[in-house]
């Protein structure tokens, strides 16, 4: 598939790629490779493996990275209370032999998400998320299993994928990767779209909009991001603004600024935003979108 097909085959499920960013995804899937998205919180990077996954009709498997995330969270765990109950089980009938036989098996095995990824028939898309709020340790464990896709389980043997995933990183910037993971991987930056991308993200997602009203949103939001923000609002803020606005009936920014006032609780998150974008604000930046 060509890197103009994978782009528009994203397109049809929603998502406007980027000539780099559709090339980046073509590159990674064509060389086996994973590919690391960097970029704010909010801009899509996420939604990028979701729509892999619906366009290659295969399953999505996430492992969602955090600080302290181990090993046995991310691969498998042996379900210890299931392992007790058996033997409990086992002595009452006096079977205890055979139940120590089989309490690391399948049976008990509760598997994660790595092990899922590579036990998978059909090549499914693992999205590693937020890599870098992982501790560096669990960083360098992951290098491992995406070198080699094959993941060894003591009582049970070494596990190699079948079916290699297609593998997505994503990373905000809460701190520096190393340059080994930056090595295995493709990468492409992911920013905020600019004016005519996220004009088209907006129609593609509410097509029924009209075409001044979704002039303005666009508009409005990407001078907002120029504000002194402590979160600055993503592509789903966007959407849950445009809903906002039709859903009461808005059809033009300056219409209602008590209005507009209150739907900034789909754009604004926390208290110092909120006090900080004051109605005036608000009536300034809508007068300059519309």
């Amino acid at each position: 598939m060509s890197f103009k097909a994978i782009q528009t085959a994203m397109a049809g499920q929603g998502y406007v790629a980027s000539d780099d960013l559709a090339m980046a995804v073509h590159l990674a899937l064509t060389l086996g490779r994973p590919l690391l998205l960097e970029g704010a919180a909010g801009v899509g990077k996420t939604e990028i493996a979701k729509v892999l996954a619906a366009v290659n009709e295969t399953k999505l498997i996430r492992l969602q990275c955090y600080e302290g995330l181990d090993a046995s969270q991310a691969i498998y765990e042996w379900n210890y209370q299931k392992q007790l109950l058996s033997i409990r089980a086992a002595a009452e009938s006096g079977t205890v032999t055979d139940a120590e036989a089989r309490i690391f098996s399948e049976e008990f095995l509760l598997e994660r998400p790595l092990l899922a990824a590579i036990r998978q028939a059909k090549s499914p898309v693992l999205l590693v998320d937020e890599i870098d709020r992982a501790d560096e340790e669990f960083e360098a464990f992951l290098l491992e299993v995406l070198s080699d896709f094959q993941i060894t389980i003591p009582e049970l043997g070494t596990i190699t994928a079948t079916a290699r995933p297609v593998v997505i990183l994503t990373a905000n910037g809460t701190r520096d990767l190393s340059d080994a993971l930056r090595r295995r991987c493709l990468y492409a930056h992911v920013g905020y779209p600019d004016r005519q991308t996220e004009l088209a993200i907006l129609k593609s997602r509410c097509p029924d909009i009209e075409a001044a009203l979704a002039g303005q949103i666009v508009g409005f939001i990407q001078s907002l991001r120029k504000e002194d923000l402590e979160k600055v609002p993503g592509i789903a803020e966007m959407l849950d603004f445009a809903a906002a606005l039709i859903g009461l009936g808005i059809n033009d920014l300056t219409q209602d600024p008590a209005l507009l006032q209150a739907t900034m609780a789909t754009l604004l998150k926390t208290e110092v935003d909120r006090f900080n974008i004051t109605t005036e604000i608000t009536q300034r930046l809508a007068g300059q979108a519309a």
